[in-house]
């Protein structure tokens, strides 16, 4: 008898069996591949910021290196080396997440889990079907791509981000169908290597869901390094010719758009995954976006059975799923854990990157909070041209009457860990004054944090 089985091993699951185990709970975990750590260790997060990292260094080695002074020649990309790379990073993590679940001692079963009743689940795999019972349940079985009858990837030459992080050959041209998260950044990969990448966009503008500076301002950018975007087209078909692919899709007029091109990646959102679970056997019904509907405490309509991560509301982000990993544990060990939602950040892996946390200008308009708005370039800090890293901004918005600061919004090289500061200080429910009469390091990007909350403070900005 377990305490806990866990069906799922990416951040979200394995985080939680680790914990679980931290608490002296007898602990499973199903995962249906030969690899633990879910998508996100092996064709999400951890891959894709590889590719990310070594386009990145070639770019720069193509583009910017000879304004530093270093000369170099025939300089050419290795994508076989790249892919190599990559594998191998996704490699030494995976082993990593099976090293910490010998080392907290958790049950590592290989198959398909599914529920027999709320306390026994089987595990389905060549060898056989196994039975384990076990007083808790959760369910981490996260998500997988999303898309609509009319862009129905073959994974050949119509591609999900899985397909796209293995590509056999850089394209010549690439036509991404989404302009999220997902879309950008492997756009972002293939533009730098040299492809020609266009991006159809249902909306008016790129990431919808953030702050509205943040994707005019990223759509520049990105502009700049030669992505091209086709915002407010509806997609009406995509089809693999043998060599390459056509997308047709109406603009904002009606009229039939065509473009061809040597891939299409389709890269519209992801949806949760709960095939196979065996959910009817507990009376449990996916909402109508494929969910599994839980309360406040992460449980599901069965008091011992539990969900979390992309299975669940909420973003579809790998540390959203380990919180509320975490959280889970701790409920079922008797303690009282909480998640602030609203000060989950949000990152974009494109280069400035792109992060967020709090709530949005739009958000806070709609909602009749008068705010005051902080806003800092990056080209005016001094480490920024140093570094030849001068695209985009921060973004601090505060109260209008008590000065705490409710939102932070920014594009900036290193705006995946700068982001911490803000959610830190949000946390604590800091004041823009208290940001701004902190010392921040110079010559640092975090000085763009500190003046941009001196801007939200009264116009008090220093170097502008």
């Amino acid at each position: 008898m377990y305490d806990v089985v866990i069906i799922g091993s990416g951040p979200g699951g394995y985080v939680a069996a680790i914990r679980c185990s931290q608490l002296g709970l007898k602990t499973a975990i199903i995962e249906k591949y030969n690899t633990l750590g879910g998508t996100c260790l092996n064709v999400g997060c951890i891959p894709s910021k590889a590719l990310l990292d070594s386009s990145e260094h070639f770019y720069n080695a193509t583009h910017h290196f000879a304004e530093h002074g270093i000369e170099v020649t025939g300089v050419k990309a290795d994508f076989k080396q790249m892919i190599q790379r990559k594998n191998d990073v996704v490699s030494q993590t995976c082993a990593g997440v099976k090293y910490l679940m010998d080392k907290n001692n958790i049950e590592v079963f290989q198959g398909v889990g599914s529920f027999v009743n709320p306390t026994t689940v089987s595990v389905t795999s060549s060898e056989g079907v196994k039975e384990l019972q076990t007083k808790h349940v959760i369910i981490a079985t996260g998500s997988k791509p999303n898309y609509f009858p009319s862009m129905k990837p073959d994974k050949d030459r119509i591609i999900t981000s899985t397909e796209a992080l293995s590509l056999p050959e850089i394209p010549k041209k690439l036509i991404v169908i989404g302009g999220g998260v997902i879309g950008l950044e492997l756009g972002s990969v293939y533009a730098r290597l040299g492809a020609e990448v266009e991006v159809i966009e249902n909306s008016p503008t790129l990431l919808g869901m953030m702050d509205g500076s943040i994707g005019k301002e990223l759509a520049k950018i990105l502009k700049k390094e030669g992505l091209k975007f086709h915002f407010e087209h509806q997609v009406q078909g995509v089809v693999n010719t043998g060599e390459k692919t056509l997308v047709t899709a109406l603009d904002k007029k009606g009229n039939t758009v065509t473009l061809e091109s040597d891939y299409c990646l389709v890269a519209v959102g992801r949806k949760a995954f709960t095939e196979g679970l065996g959910l009817e056997k507990l009376g449990i019904m996916p909402n109508n976006r494929g969910q599994v509907e839980v309360n406040e405490h992460l449980q599901t309509a069965i008091p011992n059975v539990y969900a979390i991560g992309d299975v669940v509301k909420g973003m579809m982000l790998a540390h959203k799923a380990e919180e509320e990993g975490v959280f889970v544990a701790e409920r079922i060990a008797g303690q009282k854990p909480h998640i602030n939602y609203n000060l989950i950040p949000g990152v974009i892996y494109t280069w400035p990157e792109v992060a967020s946390v709090g709530k949005t200008e739009e958000e806070l308009k709609a909602a009749g909070i008068e705010v005051n708005i902080g806003n800092f370039p990056i080209k005016a800090l001094g480490r920024a041209r140093a570094s030849m890293d001068t695209s985009g901004f921060i973004k601090v918005i505060s109260d209008k009457t008590t000065d705490e600061v409710l939102g932070v919004h920014m594009i900036s090289a290193r705006a995946a860990d700068l982001i911490m500061e803000a959610a830190m200080a949000m946390e604590f429910r800091a004041s823009a004054e208290d940001i701004a009469r902190i010392c921040h390091p110079h010559p640092t990007y975090s000085e763009a944090l500190k003046e941009a909350a001196l801007g939200a403070t009264g116009n008090r900005a220093l170097h502008v």
